[in-house]
């Protein structure tokens, strides 16, 4: 497997963007693109980070990114399933709430 890989798919109005490996400064512009793509694709981008096992302040800034631009078009952009120290890189950061589904972020 490659170091970082970017999945995404498209069904009912929904992109999923699923995330494997590990995401930092080499892989910033690449998760970015697919972000940005998945928006112009879709009302609601679902980022599935199950797969990933690293991510640094390059990645999560792509992240932010793909959420401004989703916030600029009207649309929606979560993040799911984080784990490990990619959840903790997240709530360290805040991103994790910000990206937080709605029942998530209500508990």
């Amino acid at each position: 497997m490659a170091l970082f890989e970017a999945k995404t798919s498209v069904t009912d109005g929904r992109a999923v963007v699923s995330l494997a490996g590990e995401c930092d400064l080499t892989s910033r512009d690449e998760l970015t693109a697919v972000l940005l793509a998945a928006v112009d694709l879709a009302p609601l981008v679902v980022v599935d980070l199950a797969g990933l096992r690293f991510i640094d302040s390059s990645g999560v800034h792509a992240l932010v990114a793909g959420y401004h631009a989703a916030q600029r078009q009207g649309r929606t952009l979560l993040a799911v399933n984080a784990a490990g120290v990619v959840a903790h890189v997240l709530e360290m950061t805040g991103v994790g709430a910000l990206l937080a589904p709605p029942a998530e972020s209500a508990a």
